[in-house]
């Protein structure tokens, strides 16, 4: 049986109101052969932000906490992130940053540093269904919503 090592980070944002405060939050695994060697939680948050920004964020963070270029898997259930990064950015650069109806893409520094840290990688990005039970998930929710609380008023 081949060995297979794997790197996984399931990220999510959180908002209350948006804008509003908000969090991030993503969980990080190594795994080998399907047995988890490794486990990282990271986390954080704005105090005035939109659920769009910490879901970017939450994939930025988890990109740059890989220290060394590695394959990779990011698990997000935002199609914001996933669709943005895999289909739309390409149009975006080449108009100028301008979307489809001809204005300024919303985000555009948290865009760029996504395909920046998404670069040094070689990154396979999944959608899943939000609070559908995928337990990577709810955790990456767990920590946006802990990244909030010292935000909320």
């Amino acid at each position: 049986m081949p060995n297979t090592h794997e790197l996984i980070a399931y990220t999510d944002g959180a908002c209350s109101g948006n804008p509003g405060p908000g969090g991030w939050g993503a969980l990080l695994i190594a795994r080998e052969n399907g047995v988890i060697l490794k486990q990282k939680e990271i986390f954080g948050g704005e105090a005035d932000t939109t659920n769009n920004r910490m879901e970017l964020l939450a994939a930025i963070n988890a990109l740059d906490a890989m220290k060394k270029p590695s394959t990779m898997t990011v698990i997000t259930d935002s199609a914001y992130v996933k669709d943005g990064i895999t289909k739309w950015i390409k149009g975006w650069k080449r108009n100028g940053w301008k979307n489809s109806q001809k204005k300024p893409v919303k985000n555009e520094d948290l865009w760029k540093l996504l395909e920046i840290a998404a670069a040094r990688h070689d990154v396979t990005w999944q959608w899943i269904k939000g609070h559908a039970g995928h337990a990577g998930n709810e955790r990456a929710d767990e920590l946006a919503r802990r990244g909030m609380e010292p935000f909320k008023p």
